[in-house]
């Protein structure tokens, strides 16, 4: 974008508002047009000024922030991010959000370590430059420690000099498992790819770029749609037939294997592509533990999480498909990915699941 993306921060505490401004301007690359304590007062301001990303709190006097979305997607689409400190229960309506149309969710930010206040600058920034990407459909109704912003996988795990792991994993087992990575549009993405799948369908693993808390809230509800059962992943969780583990917020989620048995190893470590889960580190783990018998698939969202895990996966004897530009929400990761040579397949959202179960046969 040549000028920077405008923004409009809705929430009816001060304090928030004033945070989530303070880390906005700061950005180079964003500014914070208007703020509003409710949609009321926001809608008046939509008047004259129109922002390209809207920040939007879900618990709000006079009109909550789901509603408020559901009028924004039905009479002028554009982006907007629930910011929320809900947890447990309260989650459940910010997931309900991203069925109505919001491209991502971001928690509040809330006083910590610096490192942490970091970490949240990072994240939030980030989310509000790929919202500004991101293609809006027209609907409410869709079933001073220096944080380093580009770490690779190496920071969580070693890279291998050889395709040993592989080879290995071929030795002692024939049994195919697939990873996934996704981040922004992710939601509803990898809502269409799982319900595709039959209960007997390849152990499946997903990296979805969310906040700490949510994405249990977010397994529930693809566990309630699908044939498969999927879950948030716990540490030492077995990757088995008719079950997809969703990594958690907050944590790295690797791919391991012992004898034939793979499962996952839940960890906590540094951003790594920006991000905690990482795609890339999925990858890794993927590309060492599973080789050939490990099919990858990388979806919509902003940035290059995954490209370069996806290419060591390719070399270890991996099959790739990334999600076409067409069906993307926001095409960075895949497209990332096909640059760097890791994947095999570009297809549309709707043909990947069955792609998938024709690689694994």
């Amino acid at each position: 974008m040549g000028r920077k993306i405008r923004v409009m921060v809705v929430d009816d505490a001060a304090v928030v508002r004033e945070a989530l401004s303070q880390i906005l301007n700061a950005d180079p690359g964003i500014e914070v047009v208007a703020t509003a304590a409710d949609p009321y007062i926001a809608a008046q301001k939509m008047e004259k000024i129109i922002p390209d990303v809207i920040t939007l709190d879900v618990e709000m006097p006079r009109m909550d922030g789901l509603t408020f979305l559901q009028k924004i997607m039905s009479q002028h689409p554009m982006p907007v991010i629930m910011c929320s400190s809900l947890v447990e229960s309260g989650s459940e309506t910010v997931i309900k959000a991203l069925e109505y149309g919001a491209v991502d969710i971001i928690q509040k930010p809330r006083m910590g370590t610096k490192l942490f206040l970091e970490e949240s600058r990072v994240r939030i920034c980030d989310a509000v430059k790929a919202a500004a990407r991101a293609k809006v459909e027209p609907t409410c109704t869709r079933p001073s420690q220096q944080v380093e912003p580009k770490l690779t996988a190496d920071a969580v795990m070693p890279a291998t000099t050889s395709r040993s792991g592989g080879s290995r994993a071929m030795a002692e087992t024939t049994e195919k498992v697939v990873v996934v990575g996704a981040s922004t549009g992710g939601t509803e993405a990898l809502r269409e790819f799982l319900m595709q799948f039959p209960a007997d369908a390849p152990g499946i693993v997903i990296v979805q770029h969310m906040p700490e808390n949510f994405t249990a809230a977010f397994a529930r509800r693809l566990d309630g749609l699908c044939d498969l059962t999927v879950k948030e992943a716990a540490d030492g969780d077995t990757v088995i037939r008719g079950r997809a583990l969703i990594a958690p917020g907050n944590k790295h989620t690797l791919l391991q294997r012992s004898g034939a048995r793979y499962y996952v190893t839940v960890k906590d470590g540094p951003l790594v592509s920006r991000h905690r889960p990482s795609v890339d580190v999925l990858f890794r783990s993927a590309a060492r533990y599973a080789g050939s018998n490990c099919i990858g698939v990388i979806m919509t969202g902003m940035g290059d999480d995954g490209a370069r895990g996806m290419k060591e996966m390719k070399d270890a004897g991996a099959l790739n498909i990334a999600q076409d530009e067409a069906t993307c929400v926001v095409y960075g990761m895949p497209k990332e990915a096909v640059k760097a040579g890791g994947t095999d397949y570009s297809l549309p959202l709707g043909n990947i699941a069955a792609k998938v179960l024709q690689l694994a046969r």
